[in-house]
């Protein structure tokens, strides 16, 4: 994406997006959105991103890889299974040319949500 693009809105950042990567970003924007529904859509570092009282997830798509920010730092089992896909900093770094893994990504916005000091809400069923 063009370093000069400043963008305001999740929308604006994915329809700069490539034509094939911008599935992918709908995509995660949805499943955060499934396990978070509280969280507020914003831009951070100019990358599309998720507040709930602070920013606590950063998604973006680069020319090989879908980068996930900051590192999950508490959930030492979720740790040990994203270390494949973590860099030395502990950001993620998911290749296009490989599936991306979409429910792993989702239970890593719980994690940063949590980690951010958030409480996840649980549907409750038959109207109540």
């Amino acid at each position: 994406m063009a370093d000069a693009n400043r963008f305001t809105s999740h929308e604006e950042y994915i329809a700069a997006a490539p034509a094939d990567r911008q599935p992918v970003l709908l995509e995660i924007q949805a499943r955060v959105e499934a396990v978070l529904p509280t969280a507020e859509r914003c831009i951070g570092y100019n990358m599309p991103a998720y507040r709930a009282g602070k920013v606590f997830f950063y998604f973006a798509a680069f020319k090989n890889h879908l980068g996930i920010y900051p590192p999950v730092t508490r959930d030492a089992a979720l740790i040990a299974e994203l270390s494949r896909f973590r860099n030395a900093k502990g950001n993620l770094s998911f290749m296009f040319k490989e599936p991306i893994p979409y429910e792993l990504i989702g239970r890593v916005a719980a994690a940063l949500y949590r980690e951010c000091g958030g409480e996840l809400q649980t549907k409750v069923r038959g109207g109540r």
